[in-house]
């Protein structure tokens, strides 16, 4: 498969670096295909890494990850187009924080609506998942480096959509217990979890850490 990674940053390389390794064809994609992070990562990975713009990568991706940083997310996916999108599927891993202020950040949408939807409402045809934004990066793709069971949490409109993003999720990076929230309004209260998961960061002073929920 072919699936187009949107972002550069730590998110995007651990996303885009785990499904090389798992065999897929992945476009880094950036606002310059010049870009000099995702030139060196597709150098690193070999033939199956191509550097290329947002639109490239939503373009050629049948499979498209949001990994942008969340305040630059809309105006990101608008230089793409709804053309380039299509009625693809796209797992948002994107937070929207407001580091305006220092650390700890706020919500850019003050909790009546989230970026998930906002994105959704700008691109009625894409099928938008919420999914993994409420770890780091290095156990999005790994949950084995946290011991024990723990939770992945998604969302998103449309239930075959969830379903694949489930099935994905699990074959790609090994996911075992993900919990269904939902709507795309539960990317509301994921969303602003990260706000707790950020406190929490800083009390253990590490971001390897996950939850589990008890019931």
């Amino acid at each position: 498969m072919t699936i187009g990674v949107l972002g550069t940053g730590m998110v995007g390389i651990a996303i885009a670096t785990k499904l090389v390794e798992r065999g897929h064809k992945v476009v880094l994609g950036a606002r310059s295909t010049s870009n000099p992070k995702a030139v060196e990562w597709a150098s690193s990975v070999g033939p199956k890494g191509i550097a290329g713009s947002f639109r490239d990568a939503a373009s050629l991706g049948e499979v498209i990850f949001n990994c942008i940083h969340g305040a630059g997310v809309l105006d990101s996916l608008h230089l793409v187009s709804a053309e380039a999108l299509g009625a693809k599927l796209l797992i948002d891993v994107s937070n929207p924080l407001d580091f305006s202020q220092g650390m700890p950040p706020s919500l850019l949408h003050k909790g009546d609506h989230s970026l998930a939807e906002a994105i959704q409402e700008a691109f009625p045809y894409v099928k938008v998942v919420k999914a993994l934004n409420t770890i780091t990066a290095g156990v999005m793709v790994e949950p084995g480096h946290i011991p024990g069971d723990h939770d992945l949490f998604i969302c998103g409109n449309d239930s075959d959509a969830k379903a694949q993003v489930s099935n994905h999720l699990q074959n790609w990076f090994g996911w075992k217990s993900i919990i269904d929230l939902g709507s795309l309004i539960a990317a509301r209260g994921m969303e602003a979890y990260v706000l707790f998961w950020v406190q929490v960061m800083l009390a253990k002073g590490n971001p390897n850490f996950n939850i589990k929920v008890v019931s």
